[in-house]
């Protein structure tokens, strides 16, 4: 398992280039690849973007690519900013009667009047670029599985809390005819007594009433899901599988609607206090499963 949050650095030199890649990676629903590349690269954004979503499912990446050359750079003309300028100060001079020449000086200083020719990388300078990318990428996997390993144990340690409580909710739901009876039969002479009444009371139909109730109150099924969604959960927890938070975080949805509904079916005390540590060690989950890739 592997965390959203990471860093990592890759860098090649060769012959007439040098380059280095920074990657960094924040917790996001999908892969979403943000990068920061000099204009001379703009042409290899496609083919970057896609060298990463090859490694990366999830997460915010935010690449930053450093592109030197050592050689000799060929410079381009913008023609049509450099003749929009020269007829612009020509018409200056002959609208306002003024002296002089456009400056060659303060022509090349123009932003964008020179800019290196693009689309020019040789085929050792992409690879070179590759290769960056993919050292920083190895970089990143390696810290995202150290910080993935680390959130394993403490996901784990919330699983056993709530593993801890669903016995408890099992066995005094195990209980509740018997409590109910009595419960309902305590309440009977309770106001048999404010009436000042003697009345002998049906313990079949008392049997019947206390057996209605707990049948409304019964959590078998709820705490059968709760099991099955804890089984599955600790399993995705402990493999290797890929994308694995989109499943840990459905699966926390369905804990934490196991839970409100034990809730909202019982007024037992220990049922209430274990389904209520259950729904906060699955808010304690949820934090952590927002950064699982």
């Amino acid at each position: 398992m592997k965390s959203m949050t990471g860093f990592g650095r890759g860098s090649v030199t060769g012959e007439n280039f040098s380059v280095s890649v920074d990657l960094k990676t924040v917790n996001n629903r999908f892969l979403d690849i943000s990068l920061r590349v000099g204009s001379d690269l703009a042409a290899l954004e496609s083919a970057i973007k896609r060298q990463i979503g090859l490694r990366l499912a999830r997460g915010r990446v935010d690449v930053t690519i450093t592109f030197e050359r050592t050689d000799q750079i060929t410079y381009e003309l913008n023609r049509p900013l450099i003749s929009g300028y020269v007829s612009a100060m020509r018409l200056m001079q002959d609208e306002f009667d003024l002296v002089g020449e456009p400056d060659m000086n303060v022509i090349a200083r123009l932003p964008g009047a020179l800019s290196p020719v693009r689309d020019n990388f040789s085929e050792t300078m992409i690879k070179g670029i590759e290769k960056a990318i993919d050292e920083a990428l190895t970089a990143l996997e390696q810290m995202r599985e150290k910080e993935g390993a680390a959130l394993v144990k403490e996901m784990i340690s919330h699983l056993n809390e709530i593993e801890r409580h669903v016995p408890v909710i099992e066995d005094a739901s195990e209980d509740l005819v018997d409590i109910y009876r009595a419960r309902l039969h305590k309440r009977i002479n309770e106001l048999l007594t404010r009436e000042g009444q003697s009345i002998e009371l049906d313990q079949g139909r008392l049997a019947q009433e206390a057996a209605y109730l707990a049948d409304r109150s019964d959590i078998t099924e709820e705490i059968a899901r709760l099991k099955s969604h804890l089984l599955q959960f600790r399993e995705i927890v402990e493999s290797d599988e890929k994308e694995a938070g989109k499943r840990l975080d459905f699966l926390l949805q369905e804990l934490n609607r196991e839970a409100n509904t034990i809730l909202s079916k019982s007024n037992e005390i220990v049922i209430k206090e274990s389904a209520l540590a259950i729904k906060t060690s699955v808010e304690k989950l949820r934090e952590q499963v927002q950064n699982v890739e």
